[in-house]
């Protein structure tokens, strides 16, 4: 079943015929973005709220310390904005991309078939001419400066519980740069690690070291573990379970998933120990733990 796209590009409707995937959408456009998906046969939008707030976290970031990650401009060597910072309401970011939303949604939901869901990918970028032009950053003058882009694109959820459709992991490259951000040149850059991809491997890890694991190229990772007592007979004992993911501050995506695991956790599920340091000088990749057994790996894709 092929899938059906569809752009809207500040406010002008692409032709289905004539939108790109949007891997090669966004290696041809600079910006900030996020994506997030339909439930219950496009019944449910999961997570907008939370995608939005950090849609405009990652545009504040790049405007600060990376604004060529952020901004297009007609002249290259013009490289950051004459503003030091680029003031960022998140309201305001938010009225913009859903304005696109509410006149590609429709279209999309009426054209999918039965048992598909959707992919919705919102790139915001910087119009550095716009923004220079500019004596004073308002919120009246935001839509000028930002250009907005909602790709949509239906697929068909893979069935969870089949053995087949498990998931194969290999360590290769390392951590992102500005990882507090998630920006449209990752998908370039990522796309040599990819070329190194083993046939039957669905995702690959990043690490700085090669032994502590911080994330896969599009996903979260967690391990979870059994915490291991020895017990007065020798025989080791299984007492809880912990959840073990870097920490942000060792250059991690902060997902909106990841986001939601660690708050759930703490809120019902005791005996989780979140946001503990993947433990330096052993090996993760083995599954060997001095003082705890890893049973599953488990990763989920940002959203």
């Amino acid at each position: 079943m092929s899938a059906s796209r569809y752009l809207l590009s500040n406010g002008i409707l692409l032709q289905s015929s004539d939108v790109p995937p949007v891997r090669n959408f966004l290696e041809t456009h600079p910006g900030a973005y996020t994506t997030s998906r339909t439930y219950n046969n496009a019944s449910w939008l999961l997570f907008w709220e939370r995608h939005m707030k950090r849609l405009s976290e990652s545009i504040q970031v790049l405007s600060n310390v990376a604004p060529w990650l952020l901004f297009k401009s007609n002249h290259p060597a013009v490289l950051s904005p004459s503003s030091a910072t680029l003031p960022i309401w998140q309201p305001t970011v938010q009225v913009l991309v859903n304005g696109s939303l509410c006149k590609v949604l429709p279209i999309a939901l009426k054209e999918r078939k039965d048992g598909e869901e959707l992919a919705i990918t919102t790139l915001v970028s910087g119009n550095l001419e716009e923004l220079n032009a500019c004596e004073t950053v308002r919120k009246e003058n935001m839509s000028k400066i930002l250009d907005v882009h909602v790709h949509v694109e239906t697929y068909v959820p893979p069935t969870f519980g089949i053995w087949g459709n498990g998931v194969h992991l290999a360590l290769v490259g390392y951590g992102r740069n500005v990882a507090a951000a998630k920006y449209s040149d990752w998908v370039r850059i990522r796309k040599p690690l990819e070329k190194l991809r083993p046939p039957s491997v669905t995702e690959l890890l990043l690490s700085n070291d090669g032994d502590q694991i911080l994330e896969g190229c599009v996903t979260n990772f967690f391990v979870v573990c059994c915490k291991v007592l020895d017990s007065n007979d020798g025989k080791a004992l299984c007492d809880s379970f912990e959840l073990q993911t870097a920490p942000i501050s060792d250059g991690v995506l902060p997902g909106t998933i990841r986001q939601l695991v660690l708050e759930y956790g703490y809120a019902g599920v005791k005996e989780f120990h979140f946001e503990k340091l993947l433990p330096r000088g052993q090996n993760m990749k083995s599954g060997r733990r001095h003082s705890s057994r890893v049973l599953f790996w488990l990763f989920n894709v940002f959203i």
